[in-house]
């Protein structure tokens, strides 16, 4: 049997073959600076390198090294690229490389006609698709002079708050996954479930929804939906302590998170960063209540703030943020009123009078009969709207919103047209990012990742 041993802390082979060689090669070869040994996977050398004293004494005192963190790497919050210099394990200087998610999402845009553009911008930033999709159709809307029906107006608010939920838990998900606390990021995700199985039952899918239509909606939320959403509000209020009991208190969540990260209020303004950051440095300014849109003056919220300006002020500000979503659903609940969810305009209501069939995928067959018995002109201009589109007055404009990483801001230009001219995003993952050597440059290795993390930036809107 000893020809198939083997030392576990070596792997030198304890047969005859590798029984006279010690783990420091003493079956040397001719080479004084290649020794070897024969160990269980074949013959293994150690190179010495011979002159290292020199290159050591040549070295000294510069132990600055280049690293690259990412993009493939389970704590840069995505497919981010960080360019370290290190001396030691303090991070002398960070640079961030983007572009490992690009998708050309705004010059797609301007090849499709302008409700088609929902499609893409709901698959900018992932993780506030509803937000994107509420900001696009808010800068159509205001080209083609419409006002949505009130009803819409109130479900938009509904859902974009709901989307603020599901995307903070993700932020205090993967954030925890990165910091190392496990139970954190289970819990996180769990929570998001919930929010995602009430946005698939209100508005038919889980992400990417291309619910939010210029005019208004897609279609109207089912009937029992007040009931589901406070149900999904029951839950959320009893687990949501779990987060302080979990996290907040937590020793080594504090010391992994306090001091860490810290950016002043006006370094934030110098580089433009808005959201939870530029909240956590003691600014209270959200575009919900500062210009307000889609009636949200109707709605009483706080907005939280904080002076720390460090990584632990923004996590705390977050959770902060979750209740008061929550305080805002439960108002739009309310104020849910009986009425249309798109504006009466046939020829902006995509597509017009729409009726839904039995398997939620397509036109209903009372409504094809419609469409096709009523008059050749209704079937006309069905097929001219769904496959054209609807002409938008020339102009340009300019729409921020609050998404729950800061400003989001739609710049739409139309030439008078079926499709836009272009469409450009103030997107707050790419604006916010810049923060981030600010935010390092000084402190230690393992303290990027909770200053990425708290930026909370999402790959897909950077790199549109």
């Amino acid at each position: 049997m000893t020809e198939r041993l083997s030392d576990v802390t070596t792997g030198t082979a304890t047969g005859p073959a590798g029984r006279d060689s010690d783990s420091y090669g003493a079956n040397q070869q001719a080479d004084p600076y290649a020794s070897s040994r024969q160990t269980t996977e074949g013959t293994v050398y150690t190179v010495t390198g011979g002159d290292w004293d020199e290159v050591l004494a040549d070295a000294a005192g510069d132990e600055r090294i280049v690293m690259n963190l990412g993009p493939q790497h389970p704590s840069t919050h995505g497919v981010l690229r960080l360019v370290l210099e290190l001396e030691g394990e303090t991070v002398t200087q960070a640079r961030s490389v983007i572009g490992y998610l690009h998708t050309g999402i705004e010059k797609n845009v301007e090849y499709r006609n302008w409700t088609q553009g929902v499609t893409f911008v709901t698959r900018m930033d992932y993780l506030a698709p509803l937000h994107n999709e509420a900001a696009y159709c808010l800068a159509v809307e205001k080209l083609l002079g419409v006002a949505v029906p009130e009803r819409a107006q109130t479900i938009r608010v509904l859902l974009m708050e709901l989307n603020r939920i599901s995307s903070h838990l993700v932020a205090l998900a993967t954030g925890g996954m990165e910091l190392g606390a496990l139970t954190g990021m289970t819990a996180g995700f769990r929570e998001r479930e919930e929010v995602l199985h009430l946005l698939e039952y209100l508005t038919g899918l889980r992400m990417n929804h291309a619910y939010i239509r210029p005019g208004g909606l897609a279609q109207d939320i089912p009937a029992d939906a007040p009931e589901r959403i406070r149900a999904f509000i029951k839950v959320m209020d009893s687990r949501l302590p779990d987060y302080d009991k979990l996290l907040t208190g937590q020793p080594i969540w504090r010391n992994r998170l306090q001091g860490i990260g810290y950016l002043p209020v006006d370094a934030c303004l110098a580089l433009g960063v808005t959201g939870p950051v530029l909240r956590s440095a003691g600014l209270p300014w959200d575009l919900r209540k500062i210009e307000p849109y889609s009636g949200y003056e109707h709605y009483t919220f706080e907005v939280p703030t904080s002076n720390e300006a460090d990584s632990f002020a923004r996590y705390r500000l977050r959770v902060a943020e979750i209740h008061e979503s929550l305080k805002i659903v439960r108002q739009a609940v309310d104020r849910l009123a009986p009425g249309p969810v798109m504006v009466e305009d046939a020829k902006i209501a995509w597509p017009a009078q729409l009726t839904i069939g039995a398997d939620g995928m397509g036109n209903s067959l009372e409504h094809v009969r419609k469409i096709m018995g009523q008059s050749m002109e209704s079937l006309i201009h069905h097929f001219k709207l769904v496959t054209e589109g609807f002409q938008v007055p020339a102009g340009q404009v300019y729409v921020p919103i609050e998404s729950p990483r800061g400003e989001l801001g739609y710049h739409v230009v139309s030439d008078g047209g079926t499709r836009p001219m272009r469409v450009h995003v103030r997107e707050p993952s790419f604006v916010n990012l810049q923060s981030m050597p600010a935010m390092c440059e000084g402190g230690m290795v393992a303290d990027v990742i909770a200053s990425v993390a708290s930026i909370d930036p999402v790959m897909g809107g950077c790199d549109r």
